[in-house]
């Protein structure tokens, strides 16, 4: 166990904020690897929300221990809640995120206070990961290279790989300001936070693989691939919406409405039309999401748009459709593809 100085730090130079569902198998080596950083001088932010396996008590062990971590119990209420309620009670003027089931190398904390001390127009840091399978073994079929220079991190907006959630360092002024996570935008939280902060501040990652993540069944972008994607391009309209000036129709919302509305949420006529182009660009290569919720958004963008101006790649989605099990979808999918 990592025991604190005896003398702790009135301001921390970093919260650490964590949050917890179910992570019981995991947890430990993750918090480890929190304590383990060749910087002390962090608060641990740990919320259980809603565990039911167990972590709950890992968390108040570990908080026994290390009087840096301060642990929080709620009824579960989701990653967003828990996010904003940690970075309110914050102490520190930087932010660190973490997973229940990533591990962070030593130098994490310190790689990242460094580049953010001598760069001060930069709000958000993360790093470069190490793909990593449920057994902790290094994943060869997995990598990812995220930008490392705010300019390619902007050519990156409309739809790259941007930066690592759970890597990211990042100033809670400027997370305030922009005023946090939303909660319309649950499951695409993150890019919907850093369209707001890229209009306030500087973000990259550095290129050290600084942290380990673990990919499972379970992630948010198998479980729900189709919302995430779907909040994702309303995020990107709302965005162009604010650099265009006008006020973001989004703001204060606790969901987002139906594609169809999104016209009249808007005011702006193709809003719809293009968040459906953008959200099945994104599906390709889901064959299960292709064939279940966002069909009918499918055979709408084909009737809706010319030969000329679709996505490639759809006759090979109609391929993915038959692999998933899905061979009457795929069936309409090339009725529609060669009809029009």
């Amino acid at each position: 166990m990592y025991a604190s100085p005896p003398s702790m730090f009135a301001t921390p130079a970093v919260s650490v904020v964590l949050s917890v569902h179910n992570d019981a198998p995991f947890l430990a080596a993750a918090i480890e690897s929190i304590l383990a950083q060749s910087v002390r001088d962090f608060e641990f932010l740990i919320v259980d929300d809603g565990a039911t396996d167990g972590s709950g008590a890992i968390i108040d062990r570990y908080a026994a221990a290390d009087s840096r971590i301060r642990a929080f119990h709620q009824p579960n209420r989701g990653l967003i809640f828990s996010l904003n309620r940690m970075i309110a009670e914050a102490r520190a003027p930087l932010i660190a995120r973490m997973d229940g089931d990533d591990v962070a190398l030593p130098e994490r904390f310190a790689a990242q206070m460094r580049f953010l001390s001598a760069h001060t127009d930069h709000g958000v840091l993360g790093t470069g990961v190490v793909g990593i399978d449920v057994h902790g073994a290094v994943r060869r079929d997995w990598s990812v290279a995220y930008p490392t220079d705010d300019a390619a991190f902007r050519a990156a907006l409309p739809g790259g790989a941007l930066i690592c959630h759970p890597s990211v360092m990042m100033r809670r002024d400027l997370v305030l300001a922009v005023g946090g996570y939303r909660a319309a935008y649950r499951h695409s939280e993150d890019y919907d936070l850093w369209l707001r902060l890229s209009e306030r501040t500087r973000i990259t990652s550095l290129p050290e693989r600084l942290l380990h993540y673990r990919g499972s069944p379970d992630q948010v972008s198998r479980r729900h691939g189709l919302e995430q994607r779907y909040g994702a391009a309303v995020a990107l309209a709302a965005h162009r919406h604010r650099a265009d000036g006008r006020p973001d129709p989004t703001q204060g919302l606790e969901r987002l409405p139906p594609l169809g509305d999104l016209d009249a949420l808007f005011g702006t006529p193709g809003t719809a039309r293009g968040v459906r182009a953008t959200l099945i660009e994104g599906s390709l290569y889901d064959g299960d999401g292709l064939a279940g919720p966002a069909h009918r958004a499918l055979l709408d963008y084909l009737r809706e748009t010319p030969r000329h101006r679709r996505t490639p790649g759809l006759w090979r989605a109609a391929g993915r459709m038959i692999r998933s099990g899905h061979p009457l979808a795929a069936g309409r999918l090339a009725l529609a593809l060669a009809r029009r």
